[in-house]
């Protein structure tokens, strides 16, 4: 089914267009991420899709029998209501009686729950309860009836991808799903979650990321907007840099060429309007053709810098017995390491272990309750935090910049102006001369990186750098760094990232406990999940030696609730839809006309079925042993 087709649409802000003459369609089916640097018009596009702007040319065709759900950066609420009706404010009987049933369970009201229990039969909620159960559980949204004018960040971020989830669950026949940054906020585990969640829902998709595993798990498909154009590549994010390259390349060359064209008409351009007959006429307007050409750059940064940083004395930094707590909170105990020449350590750990906490008591911003955190003198800290620039608005960029120094020094004896480290960051020079309160929210935060990194440190701390920042940036910032000859402490969700530059990694387990990986953030995940099979084995065979030794009166001794008993009730219906649904998708591969596609979607689908199964069957057992 066509979902939504774009005819030579451009959209400009003031004189600068942000995208020209595009043309695109997007097809039932399709999971495409939109890559592009900050300012250049991402989230407008998204926006412009959604209804919410519109185009300056062009035709724009949607499908009228299309839902177009957007999730944005910037989640807009009612601030008066509660989370729960934030989330459950469409009026139909389904959500109506969704969200009585979420209140009961949420006020612990066994009473009303089992009074609820005959509505949720007749309309047939009970499947769709189980989905918002899950998306609420993810995402670690509670306390549902707190107002949402009281939460953080990175909780409103989680209730509005809730709130998109359910709404597009509960009707996502013929939905366009759009999301602008969905990872920010999240921590791994929420991510990986989301990266099967999607992969499981038979949706349309156009996503934008800065998540380079993120985006492959989901994405079969990348558009890039590039110089008022876009470019559309199939397949990985690997696959993209390789195209991306050779396009380069392949325009480089075009250029050359028209350059060595331009000097020969520039000359003939350049003769005595007598030596021109009516006849040339056409040559002086492609002579104009080929100037523009010409004169093309093509901007794709590869920044090398070989930095001058302040030397490195032989002590670093020496944590010994390093307690801190708030109340019961416990966010080390007793914790020692000491620091050595060009470290690089991941830190990782769910929202609230005390990661940011631990970077403060570094740098001395906190207080830690006990023990020895000495500094060595030659230490120069440059700290990338989660608050972002605190300075006036109506200053240019580059007056901040030189603000800092004028120059940035180089290891080989040279230096860089203010203004060049600034190209380098992907600031093109009209951009060098706007104000700051002009620029978006990603550009903000590569100024914000570029200032820190001017001020030339030899110990780099970054809080969630990756947040806001765009594809293009991150490879810039992934670059400097891996040349980077200083320590640096990474606090990221981002798996790639942390991939690519870090050593070892710091686990906040929570109450303290911290320990000390050897290896990448994928080593990580692969030994833990190995652990975890581990424990599970273990706790089955724990399991089974007990049942055995038990007797059958001290079985019933356990009583289940209501709430159990509704989940076994829905567990041994839903058992047996999947069987028969395995059954079918089994006979559908031993079809001699299906093709590849179809084969890798059944696939994909039988192995969620199978997964499904087992976690069904062994609650299913769990829940028999008591009836």
């Amino acid at each position: 089914m066509h979902y939504i087709s774009a005819e030579n649409i451009t959209k400009s802000y003031g004189i600068n267009p942000l995208f020209s003459h595009i043309s695109f369609h997007i097809n039932e089916g399709d999971k495409i991420a939109l890559i592009a640097r900050n300012g250049v018009g991402k989230s407008t596009l998204l926006k412009i899709l959604a209804g919410n702007e519109t185009v300056d040319e062009g035709n724009l065709f949607i499908n009228k029998n299309v839902t177009v759900a957007l999730f944005e950066q910037e989640p807009k609420f009612d601030e008066e209501k509660n989370v729960l009706d934030n989330i459950f404010h469409i009026n139909h009987p389904i959500i109506n009686i969704i969200r009585e049933y979420e209140m009961a369970t949420d006020n612990n009201d066994e009473a009303k729950m089992i009074a609820l229990t005959t509505t949720m039969d007749e309309l047939g909620a009970w499947d769709f309860e189980v989905n918002v159960k899950q998306i609420l559980s993810k995402l670690n949204i509670h306390h549902l009836q707190q107002p949402v004018k009281n939460l953080s960040g990175g909780q409103r971020k989680r209730i509005a991808l809730a709130k998109t989830l359910i709404d597009i669950g509960f009707d996502h026949k013929h939905t366009l799903l759009m999301m602008d940054e969905p990872t920010n906020h999240l921590d791994v585990a929420m991510i990986e979650w989301l990266e099967n969640y999607l992969n499981q829902q038979n949706i349309t998709l156009l996503l934008v990321t800065h998540d380079r595993y993120f985006l492959d798990a989901v994405a079969e498909e990348i558009w890039e907007l590039e110089r008022e154009n876009l470019y559309v590549y199939k397949g990985s994010y690997e696959n993209y840099i390789e195209k991306k390259a050779a396009r380069i390349e392949s325009e480089q060359a075009s250029i050359d060429k028209a350059k060595n064209e331009y000097r020969k008409e520039l000359e003939w351009m350049r003769k005595q309007p007598r030596a021109r007959t009516t006849k040339s006429k056409s040559r002086q307007d492609n002579f104009y053709e080929i100037e523009a050409k010409a004169k093309q750059k093509i901007e794709d940064a590869q920044l090398q810098l070989q930095v001058k940083m302040s030397r490195l004395g032989g002590k670093i930094i020496e944590m010994k017995k390093v307690n801190k707590a708030y109340g019961n909170n416990i966010i080390l105990q007793g914790f020692d390491y000491t620091f050595s020449k060009g470290e690089r350590i991941g830190i990782i750990g769910k929202n609230g272990v005390g990661k940011s906490t631990f970077l403060n008591i570094i740098q001395q911003i906190e207080k830690a309750d006990s023990g020895k955190i000495n500094i060595g003198d030659t230490v120069v800290f440059g700290n990338f935090s989660q608050q972002g620039l605190a300075i006036k608005d109506n200053v240019r960029v580059i007056e901040y910049v030189k603000s800092i120094a004028e120059n940035f020094p180089l290891a080989n004896g040279g230096s860089l102006s203010a203004a060049q480290f600034l190209e380098l960051f992907l600031f093109t020079p009209d951009k060098q001369y706007t104000y700051i309160n002009s620029l978006s929210g990603g550009e903000k935060k590569r100024l914000q990186l570029l200032t820190i990194l001017f001020k030339n440190p030899n110990f780099l701390i970054l809080d969630e750098p990756t947040n806001d920042l765009d594809l293009p940036t991150l490879a810039v910032l992934e670059r400097f760094l891996a040349n980077y000859q200083g320590c640096v402490l990474i606090v990221s969700h981002d798996r790639y990232f942390m991939d690519r530059l870090v050593d070892h990694l710091f686990i906040f387990e929570g109450n303290g406990i911290v320990n000390d990986f050897p290896g990448t953030y994928s080593q990580f995940r692969i030994w833990e999940k190995e652990q975890e099979k581990i424990l599970q084995e273990k706790q089955l065979s724990s399991t089974t030696n007990v049942k055995n030794n038990i007797t059958s009166s001290e079985v019933v001794k356990k009583k289940l609730s209501f709430k159990e008993k509704r989940e076994f009730e829905l567990l041994e219906k839903e058992i047996p839809a999947l069987e028969k649904e395995k059954e079918q998708l089994t006979l559908q591969l031993s079809t001699p006309d299906i093709n590849y596609l179809q084969i890798d979607e059944i696939s994909k689908r039988l192995i969620a079925i199978n997964t499904s199964l087992e976690e069904k069957e062994m609650r299913w057992l769990e829940l028999s042993e008591y009836l």
